[in-house]
This record gives C-alpha cells, sequence and structure tokens, in this order.
C-alpha cells in the first residue's frame, strides 16, 4: 500500500503536492468514494479508479511552462555571489516576439514558478521554469531519463589562454580519452551513466546526457585534460532552443512535450 498522492504522482496525474492539495479540497474519488488526507491504496492502483474534479482539471490546466535562454552571468535559483536569479528575466518586455502561445503574461504566473534543472552562472542556454509539479519530475526527479543535450567549447587544460583560441583539439585528444567522456568515469563516489559525446568541430564538443550532477560536464572535461570555455544547452528531451535569443523567454506550447 502507498499513499494515493504518491500513486497519482507515479501514473501522472499530478504532482504529489498537487495531489495532496486536491485531496485536501475533496476533488479526488477513487472507486466512487471521495478520497481523505492520507489514504493509502495498492501500489499498482489503476488510473481508471482514480477521479478527479473538473475545478483539479482546470486549475492544472491554467498552469504555466516558461523556457528562458540564460545568458551569461546569471544564476538559476537563488541569489549567490553577486549573481542576479535567471527568474528576474522573466518580464512583459522580455517575452519573445515570436511567441505565439495564447496567454498574457500576468506576475501571478511567478507565484510557485520552480526552476527544473540548473545552469551555472557561466553558462548559457536553455532553462525551464514550471508551475507544473508533473514536468518538474519528469525533468529532474530521481528517476528521469530525459536527454540534455549541450555545445561545449573546450581547450587542453595545459593549453596557455592566449593559444587556446588556435588548438586543433580534436586532434590533440588521445581517442581512449574521448572514449572516457562516452563511458568509465566517475564522480561523487559514482559511475556515471553513458554519454553520447562527439566532435562538432576540432573545438567544440555535442554532449548528450541522461543526469544532472553539479557542474558535470565541466568536471568531466577536467577528468580527461580539457578546460571548458564556453558551455550551452541547446535541448531538453524533444523541446529544443531554437532561435529563440538570450535573456528572452517564451511559453511552452500546447503541441510539446518535453
Amino acid at each position: 500500500m502507498v499513499r494515493l498522492s504518491k500513486r497519482m504522482a507515479d501514473l501522472g496525474l499530478a504532482s504529489r503536492r498537487e495531489a495532496d492539495d486536491w485531496i485536501g479540497r475533496g476533488w479526488v474519488q477513487v472507486d466512487g468514494a471521495v478520497a481523505t488526507l492520507g489514504s493509502k491504496v495498492a501500489a499498482d492502483l489503476p488510473a481508471a479508479r482514480i477521479q478527479v474534479t473538473g475545478a483539479a482539471r482546470r486549475e492544472q490546466a491554467a498552469q504555466v511552462t516558461i523556457l528562458l535562454h540564460k545568458p551569461l552571468g546569471y544564476v538559476s535559483a537563488q541569489a549567490e555571489d553577486g549573481h542576479t536569479p535567471a527568474i528576474t528575466l522573466i518580464r512583459a518586455e522580455n517575452r519573445w516576439a515570436q511567441c505565439t502561445a495564447p496567454l498574457r503574461f500576468t506576475p501571478a504566473q511567478l507565484r510557485q514558478l520552480a526552476v527544473a534543472g540548473r545552469l551555472d552562472s557561466d553558462s548559457t542556454g536553455l532553462l525551464v521554469f514550471t508551475q507544473d509539479g508533473r514536468i518538474a519530475r519528469q525533468l529532474i526527479g530521481e528517476d528521469s531519463t530525459v536527454e540534455k543535450e549541450y555545445l561545449v567549447r573546450v581547450c587542453l587544460a595545459a593549453a596557455p589562454p592566449r593559444q587556446a583560441a588556435a588548438q586543433d583539439v580534436q586532434a590533440a585528444l588521445p581517442a581512449d580519452r574521448l572514449a572516457l567522456l562516452r563511458h568509465g568515469l566517475w564522480l561523487d563516489g559514482q559511475p556515471l551513466k553513458p554519454a553520447q559525446v562527439e566532435w562538432v568541430n576540432p573545438q567544440q564538443l555535442r554532449f548528450v546526457l541522461r543526469e544532472g550532477k553539479k557542474r558535470q560536464i565541466r568536471r568531466m572535461c577536467e577528468l580527461v585534460g580539457l578546460r571548458v570555455t564556453a558551455l550551452k544547452r541547446v535541448r531538453i528531451g524533444q523541446v529544443r532552443l531554437g532561435a529563440l535569443p538570450p535573456g528572452t523567454w517564451r511559453y511552452l506550447r500546447d503541441d510539446e512535450r518535453f
């Protein structure tokens, strides 16, 4: 037996917090009976035996998910070391002119808007903010397998900064070290999951990861003798950064899925 809210989260009906809120409001029934907060159900209870009210569905449908192109110098979440949180860029005037979602921005959308996956202050690219706990769990939950794709400019760690721009790093890096980036490295006492790593040009690598340890790509590169000089996230799952300009944002469209 498991808590009903956990079973609802496992089925993708709601986040656990959202499910508990619905249950507390009397918006959830199991086999036609109104559920009570903290009630337990079979761990394999099918979704067909759980009913939620129209009010719950409408509230869930009103939740927004925002895609931001984070520029350099901003942190993902709380302010730190003098850097400004990226959420401060989510203002009406920074909405991408080509955003086609039929939504009007209001400050209320910033309430309970949580970042789903971090980017360091010295990294750029796609950053997701969402009010939908289901999406947050999909992207950063312990069992998440959603791919994240990055373009990473590198130089040899031992190279002087003045020479880094002229290096043919692809030719200089031994094949066995590139193989280690793909599989075989450890961080924080744990083996890393296999990654897709390939050269885009002599100074840039493409990484596709299914996990997100702190500063993972930079630390991976350090372990094989590389130094990251620029890092940009260009895709999360099936959603791409595309032509979204730095410092601007747009809504996730109804036809988009991670």
